[in-house]
C-alpha cells in the first residue's frame, strides 16, 4: 500500500473513531485505539483541523468531529432518492399512531438513522440522525437482517455481539431464531433490547433486493403489548409497504 493511500486511509478512520466517540479524544486515546504512530496522528489531525474536519477544545488537547463533516452527511442525505417521500410517510405515520418513527439503512452489521420524526410529547432534544447502532440490538437492524440468509448474516456479524442493556441477545442462535420470528410474522419487535425502558416494531422497505431501508416505531416498553401492539405494528406495516410501492412506482433503487 502506497503511503498516499496508507495516509488517506488513516484520515478516515480518524474521522469515524472520532464521529463514533460521545467525547472529544487526546492523541493520546487515538493512539490507544487505533494503534498509528503518534507523529502520523498529529500531522493528519492538524490537517483536518486545518480543514474544519476536526475541531478541537478550549485548551486544543482534545479533538472531535468539526463542520464540515456535518456538510458532507447533509450532502449525502440531500441527494438520497428515497428520503423525500420517507419523510412523507414518516410524517404520516406519526400523525397516525402518535409515537416517534426512524428511517435507517443498514451498513453492514449496523444501522445508520437517516430521518426521525419525535413523538409530538417528547422530550428529547438531540436528533439521532447520523447515529450509528449495532443492527442486532435494533428492530431496524432486526428487520433488514431477516432479509438476509443466516449465512450472509453470520458473513457481517462480528465474532462477538455487543450488549447495550441486560435484555440485548448476544447469543448468535438466540438471534439466529430472532430473525425466523421475524420473517414469519412480517415485522421485528424488540423490548428494551437497546434502550432501557423503550420497545420498537420495525419493517423493511422492500423496494431494493436486498432491502436496504427499514422505518420502525419506538413507544414505551410498557405500552407494547395486545391491542396497542397490533395498532402499531399494523400501521407501521401498512405505510412501509405503501412507501415501497411509491419507491417502485418512481423507479427508484
Amino acid at each position: 500500500m502506497s503511503e498516499a493511500v496508507k495516509s488517506a486511509e488513516r484520515t478516515v478512520r480518524i474521522l469515524e473513531v472520532l464521529a463514533n466517540s460521545p467525547t472529544r479524544l487526546t492523541i493520546s486515546q487515538l493512539q490507544e485505539r487505533m494503534g498509528y504512530p503518534r507523529s502520523s496522528l498529529h500531522a493528519l489531525v492538524r490537517t483536518l483541523r486545518e480543514l474544519k474536519w476536526v475541531e478541537a477544545d478550549e485548551t486544543g488537547t482534545a479533538f472531535g468531529v468539526g463542520p464540515h463533516a456535518l456538510l458532507s452527511g447533509t450532502a449525502y442525505l440531500d441527494r438520497d432518492p428515497a428520503l423525500r417521500y420517507a419523510l412523507e410517510c414518516l410524517e404520516d405515520l406519526r400523525a397516525d399512531i402518535g409515537y416517534t418513527i426512524h428511517y435507517a439503512r443498514r451498513d453492514e452489521a449496523h444501522i445508520i438513522y437517516l430521518a426521525s420524526r419525535e413523538s409530538r410529547d417528547s422530550v428529547r432534544m438531540v436528533s439521532r440522525v447520523g447515529r450509528r447502532l449495532p443492527a442486532h440490538l435494533t428492530a431496524l437492524g432486526q428487520a433488514l437482517l431477516a432479509g438476509l440468509t443466516r449465512d450472509e448474516v453470520e458473513a457481517i456479524l462480528p465474532a462477538d455481539l455487543e450488549s447495550f442493556t441486560p435484555r440485548t441477545i448476544t447469543a448468535r442462535d438466540a438471534l439466529m431464531a430472532e430473525l425466523d420470528e421475524v420473517r414469519t410474522r412480517g415485522w421485528a419487535f424488540e423490548r428494551e433490547q437497546g434502550s432501557a425502558g423503550v420497545a420498537c416494531v420495525a419493517t423493511a422497505v422492500d423496494y431494493r433486493i436486498p432491502a436496504t431501508d427499514a422505518i420502525s416505531c419506538s413507544m414505551p416498553a410498557h405500552l407494547a403489548d395486545g391491542e396497542e401492539l397490533d395498532r402499531v405494528a399494523k400501521a407501521v406495516v401498512t405505510h412501509t409497504q405503501r412507501l415501497a410501492a411509491t419507491l417502485r412506482r418512481e423507479g427508484i433503487r
